[in-house]
């Protein structure tokens, strides 16, 4: 979605969504070819048999409303397909034929339809000039009980005729009556749009439709295919049959796509906003049984459809090993393929063979981890994104990122990224959530670009660990300064999120608990602390290279007249080398600062008295050393600069 095309445009008229549903050759198609004036059926195979077999499609507008049918097959051997049509509708069409009343198929399309969560829709009492009024009267009273204590116990019932016309002008309105009290999709939320065909259009390439359930598109927009990942711009853009400057949520769209073939494209894939959404293969959920159904054993295989999308799923129950009809549970599904799913999208389980709808439910965690069996709080997180407000949700998913149960040590840190793939919430929503549970001190912004936070208790632990490490550092190491940062972090465990271990230190040197010092990391007010014979033998150490003047000893000769042990004494060099008493020349040379400054004001008075160049010989003579000691320091004045080489001599800078 593009801010300016909002600016420059308003939303069309309501755009609602019509699903046909119904038993085989109960005239479903021929009721849409008499609302519409279009036959939704567009395949050969089904003008020459009389039956519906894939998805059809037709128009109307009707007082103000933009009215999208989908037709759907009623054979029960064509149910996916009608499945892949049923996703995104806003009311169902629920035909019943007035001499065949309610029948199989007639029951799993309308318990579909309950599974899918559609809360609106319109009777239409079909073929009536086929029974006198009596006949129709007790049909109707039939499926009145049928509907008893349904969604649609109080949707109108109409009767009406495709072939001679009687009650169509009742079911527009009836239809209109229901479509003015049904709720808007979210035009705002991110582009989804699950496509259920794709075809080639001569003169414009591969043309993609499906019903578009979030967000907006138009042309010119980069969008992504799921499960893929391509990324893909938009030629253009059509809504009932029209072309548009961009279509919107709620709306049967056809999208022309530039970049690729129509072949690498099919039904159950997924248009999206880019870069914000991943595929999973894991889904925690909420499992409905139908009444009808047999019981479901623990691990069983069942066929999976959510949106256009149909894959094989294992279903891993939790804390049970069945459920029984009509019973609902948590549980995992285990796609055999990626898909693209968001929390609250709803789902339809069909039995593995032979194969029924069985059940449905709804997406809690599309990005759910594997189960396992010190995972505790699964089931509390479950219940907090099935019923909790956006907050309690974000900072329910924040202590779980903190949470990693193989091996008890912290992950830290949730990204704004990760927050967008799991739940769909627009960034906008996340900081206004971020900043409330901050306010709150529920949760700790550790970073704002990206927007990163943490669980506060998490964040806490980890304050509480970098002061616990670093007490133990200078009690185990009380003649070194501090410790490097990168590993103080690596000592907190592989998974320590970076932006919260800076945010810790940058908060515990607020508060004056540790001091940071370039690279290292000390506690506050910590020093070197030498015990009567160290300070001895770092006194020892300096007297030794400052009475050596230029031709100093070597490392190994000057520690080993130490009383100490050779640990305490490296330890002790490097204390005069930090404070840089001593400077390091070579790895086997150091020099006492003070030879190094006598060295540089000599070379001054050279430069005075006989000018800037001088030759090793020259240098030699100069200092009294030999050439062991010459070069190193020639190749040291070099670098800082004291010097500069030309050919075999020195220029003094």
């Amino acid at each position: 979605m593009r801010a300016n095309s909002r600016e420059s445009m308003s939303i069309p008229a309501k755009s609602v969504i019509v699903g046909t549903a119904g038993h085989i050759d109960h005239g479903k198609s021929a009721l849409v070819e008499a609302l519409t004036g279009t036959h939704p059926d567009r395949l050969a195979e089904e003008k020459r048999r009389g039956i519906t077999i894939d998805l059809g499609f037709a128009f109307l507008e009707e007082n103000g409303v933009r009215f999208g049918f989908i037709d759907v097959p009623g054979h029960e051997r064509f149910v996916s397909n009608m499945l892949a049509g049923a996703a995104g509708i806003d009311l169902v069409l629920l035909v019943i034929a007035a001499d065949e009343s309610v029948k199989p198929q007639t029951r799993e399309h309308f318990d579909i339809c309950r599974l899918l969560g559609v809360k609106r829709g319109v009777v239409a009492v079909t073929k009536s000039d086929l029974m006198d009024g009596d006949l129709l009267g007790l049909v109707k009273l039939e499926i009145e009980e049928y509907l008893r204590g349904s969604f649609l116990e109080r949707a109108p019932i109409v009767t009406v005729s495709a072939k001679t016309g009687a009650g169509l002008p009742e079911l527009k309105k009836a239809l209109h009556h229901v479509a003015e009290q049904t709720p808007g999709k979210d035009t705002e939320q991110y582009f989804r749009l699950p496509i259920d065909r794709a075809f080639p259009m001569k003169g414009f390439g591969t043309v993609v439709t499906g019903t578009l359930i979030s967000g907006d598109v138009g042309a010119g927009d980069e969008v992504e295919l799921f499960p893929k990942g391509a990324r893909l711009r938009v030629r253009g853009v059509q809504s009932g049959g029209k072309n548009e400057v961009r279509a919107f949520a709620g709306q049967r769209t056809a999208v022309n796509l530039a970049g690729i073939e129509h072949t690498a494209v099919n039904r159950g894939m997924t248009l999206a906003a880019p870069g914000k959404f991943r595929v999973t293969r894991r889904i925690d959920s909420r499992l409905t049984l139908l009444p009808s159904a047999k019981k479901l054993k623990q691990r069983a295989r069942v066929h999976f459809h959510a949106g256009t999308t149909e894959t094989i799923a294992e279903i891993l129950l939790y804390q049970r090993n069945d459920l029984t009809p009509g019973q609902n549970a948590l549980a995992q599904l285990r796609l055999q393929e990626d898909a693209l799913v968001l929390p609250g999208d709803r789902f339809i389980v069909r039995q593995f063979s032979p194969v029924t709808t069985i059940g449905g439910g709804i997406v809690l965690d599309p990005l759910a981890r594997r189960p396992m069996l010190r995972d505790t709080g699964r089931l509390a997180f479950l219940e907090t994104l099935e019923r909790g407000e956006r907050d309690e949700i974000l900072a329910a998913m924040a202590e779980r990122a903190a949470l990693v149960p193989v091996t008890g040590k912290t992950s830290t840190g949730l990204a704004v990224e990760e927050i967008v793939a799991r739940t769909g919430w627009l960034e906008k929503e996340i900081r206004e959530a971020v900043q409330k549970l901050a306010t709150s001190e529920r949760l700790k912004i550790v970073a704002n670009d990206p927007l990163t936070v943490v669980a506060r208790r998490a964040f806490e632990e980890v304050s509480g660990k970098i002061s616990a490490t670093m007490e133990r550092f200078h009690k185990d190491n009380p003649l070194l300064p501090g410790l490097a940062r990168e590993d103080l972090r690596a000592s907190l465990g592989r998974r320590m999120n970076a932006e919260t271990f800076r945010a810790a230190l940058e908060e515990l040197a607020a508060k004056k608990k540790i001091e940071l010092h370039g690279e290292l990391v000390r506690r506050a007010g910590a020093e070197i602390a030498l015990q009567p014979e160290e300070a001895r033998a770092k006194e020892q150490i300096e007297k030794e290279f400052s009475s050596a003047g230029l031709a100093v000893p070597s490392v190994k000769e000057v520690l080993a007249k130490l009383s100490v042990e050779s640990k305490r004494a490296e330890k002790l060099l490097q204390i005069l080398l930090r404070e840089k008493m001593l400077i390091r020349v070579t790895p086997e040379l150091i020099f006492h600062r003070d030879a190094l400054a006598q060295l540089r004001d000599q070379l001054l008075v050279h430069k005075r008295i006989k000018g800037e160049r001088i030759s090793v010989p020259a240098f030699k003579e100069l200092t009294g050393i030999t050439r062991k000691y010459a070069i190193p320091l020639l190749e040291y004045l070099d670098r800082e600069r004291v010097t500069r080489r030309a050919g075999d001599e020195r220029v003094i800078l």
